[in-house]
């Protein structure tokens, strides 16, 4: 950390002036949170976050790439750096995503928390060095601030911890007591606030003997850590409270860095090209740069929408090294603490940009490092999930142990002990996950199903009710809800909400033919005709809607067009005995007595107990003999 500088900077509060720093910097929060609620209204929640993780998260990598690979003099420092990174990374996320290794996701999670705690710190120095702040106390409890408090709000945040273990659990990570979470979350918060009591006592013995910090440093420490708990504890829908704090984290980074590049274009001569021409003073230019950006990130963006599973996991992979890059290169190219990086912010005073002197050469404990941060625990994950595999039952069991508070944790164990038919244990979670939420249709829809199971239909009707309130437009509730309603003796209200599945569910062959069969024993054919015909138009091969359709348009009369529905069943199931009897009728009636004799016959080779087949295989072979008898007469 550098010494005070031998000429006294300018004592001023702001990196850009009051305003902009409050908008930019500080009070950023403040208008994000309203901006969010109105987007609400408007969009879900999945939507923000698709967009803000595509044109935000990886969009704001690109300025940082830019400076990396178009800075002549940071490149010729850091050349082997720029060019192993990104083909080590690159080569290591594809192939975790191509073989769907989860490991790379905890690592990618524990670095971006890292990152995001130290823009905050880094804003914090900046802050200090504008009012000739550089004492090594400060700095240590302004880091301290910032990763502890980061690390509580993860901690406690029932979501971002169950979520964490979760994937700690899917790549076979060995169970952690619920005791060890419970007593780690006391100490952690209980570090915090004995930090922020330090911090608060030297803040203000620095104020009384007139060393005073940057009271805007403890405005946004205050505003960033209350974002940042605010995020991640109390916004109702977690992948809102990601893109929000993602959102300010950008205009930060995007804001700072569009600064510094401009500065250094203009009192470094060794920065050329596209470099020069993107951040030289133009007005216009600025469109270009968050033109840039939203380039950028539209990869992320596109890669949502690729139907191609294989190029799909590539993608992912390329997406997530960027996310690493970003995160490792912003780690050494903006410290603060280095001369170039001061001067291009305004500031005075820092080191030489050379590497600090210790033990080991700068190669050396950089290597040390990636091997401590990534490669082991990279390494570990790996393992755990290709040789201690653990069962999803058994993982969502070890949740819910870990991490009782919160409803998303219930509501998976729930699905897992649902899968496995047990139906009690799956009722008493979902039962869990409502007391938590109560306005999530598609947990009330869950314990309605389970309910169902257990022929508790009473106990089910208010749950798929409010779902249905909560929900009106879901095909697949309406259709759970007309099943419930046969069953508690209500088919005349079953009608409508059949006819809404089919509706809503256009293309399920399972909910056009459900409906038919409602509409058949209403009496309405030529209804039910026209719902069948749509079930085998989506689905050729099913069976049981072919047979009622055939068995609709031989009652009719349609004798071909059954017939063809008839063979269309038999080429699906060659070994149905019905359809096989059902052909033969069709035969009798068309006077092709042979081929009746055949299908009745086959028909009983195939079920030889089906005593209808037997008795029209009798008839049928009377009307042959009667037929012969004619004709020899």
């Amino acid at each position: 950390m550098p010494d005070a500088p031998a000429t006294a900077p300018r004592k001023s509060l702001w990196i850009l002036d009051s305003w902009r720093d409050l908008i930019l910097y500080v009070g950023t929060p403040l208008l994000l949170v309203p901006v969010f609620a109105l987007a609400q209204t408007r969009w879900r929640p999945q939507d923000i976050y698709l967009f803000v993780a595509a044109f935000g998260a990886m969009g704001h990598h690109l300025p940082g790439m830019i400076r990396a690979y178009g800075d002549r003099a940071l490149f010729e420092r850091f050349k082997w750096r720029f060019i192993l990174a990104p083909l080590f990374l690159l080569a290591v996320c594809v192939a975790f995503f191509w073989w769907d290794l989860k490991g790379i996701l905890l690592v990618v999670f524990f670095w971006g928390v890292w990152h995001g705690l130290m823009q905050t710190y880094g804003f914090c120095r900046i802050y200090d060095a504008k009012t000739g702040t550089f004492d090594s106390l400060t700095r240590r409890l302004d880091f301290a601030m910032c990763g502890i408090w980061f690390a509580t709000a993860v901690a406690l945040s029932p979501y971002r911890l169950s979520d964490t273990l979760d994937t700690y659990y899917m790549c076979g990570g060995p169970f952690i007591p619920a005791s060890v979470i419970h007593h780690g979350q006391q100490f952690i918060l209980f570090a915090a606030i004995t930090v922020s009591g330090l911090f608060l006592l030297h803040f203000g013995r620095m104020w009384i003997i007139g060393k005073r910090p940057n009271p805007v440093k403890l405005a946004l420490l205050v505003t960033s850590i209350a974002f940042w708990w605010y995020c991640n504890n109390l916004v109702a829908n977690i992948l809102v409270g990601i893109a929000l704090f993602e959102v300010f984290h950008d205009v930060q980074y995007l804001s700072l860095v569009w600064i510094y590049n401009r500065n250094r274009v203009e009192k470094d001569s060794n920065i050329g090209g596209f470099m020069r021409f993107v951040f030289r003073r133009s007005g216009s230019l600025i469109g270009l740069y968050v033109g840039l950006v939203f380039a950028y990130g539209s990869v992320s963006y596109f890669n949502a929408h690729v139907g191609m599973e294989t190029v799909k996991r590539i993608l992912t992979g390329v997406v997530t090294a960027s996310t690493l890059l970003h995160f490792y290169y912003d780690g050494f190219i903006w410290k603060v603490r280095e001369r170039s990086t001061r001067q291009s912010l305004g500031l005075a005073g820092g080191t030489a940009d050379v590497s600090l002197g210790g033990i080991l050469p700068s190669w050396a404990w950089h290597g040390f490092k990636w091997v401590a941060v990534f490669v082991v625990p990279l390494s570990a994950l790996w393992f755990w999930q290709t040789h201690l595999m653990v069962p999803e039952l058994q993982r969502r069991a070890w949740l819910v142990a870990d991490v009782p508070s919160g409803a998303k944790q219930h509501f998976d164990y729930g699905v897992a002990l649902q899968k496995e038919g047990r139906w009690e244990e799956a009722e008493k979670q979902y039962e869990s996950a409502l007391r938590f939420n109560p306005a999530d249709p598609k947990w009330h829809m869950n314990l309605a199903v389970v309910l169902t199971a257990q022929a508790k239909f009473d106990a089910a009707a208010p749950h798929m009710e409010e779902a249905l309130r909560l929900r009106p437009n879901d095909g697949e509730f309406h259709f759970n809800y007309a099943s419930l309603l046969q069953r508690l003796g209500r088919g005349d209200e079953a009608g409508p909400q059949y006819e809404a599945a089919a509706r809503l569910l256009p293309d399920s062959p399972e909910a056009h033919y459900n409906h038919a069969l409602f509409l058949a024993s209403e009496g309405k054919g030529n209804d039910s005709v026209s719902e069948l015909q749509r079930a085998v138009q989506l689905k050729p091969d099913h069976v049981d809607a072919q047979l009622k359709l055939a068995d609709a348009l031989f009652a009719k009369g349609d004798l071909e067009e059954a017939k063809m529905h008839y063979v269309s069943a038999l080429r699906a199931d060659p070994k149905l005995a019905v359809a096989h009897n059902s052909l033969g009728r069709l035969y009798l009636a068309q006077g092709q007595i042979s081929q009746a004799i055949v299908q009745f016959g086959e028909a009983l080779r195939l079920n030889p107990d089906y005593k209808e087949a037997e008795e029209n295989l009798r008839v049928a072979k009377a009307s042959d003999a009667q037929v012969l008898g004619q004709t020899h007469n």
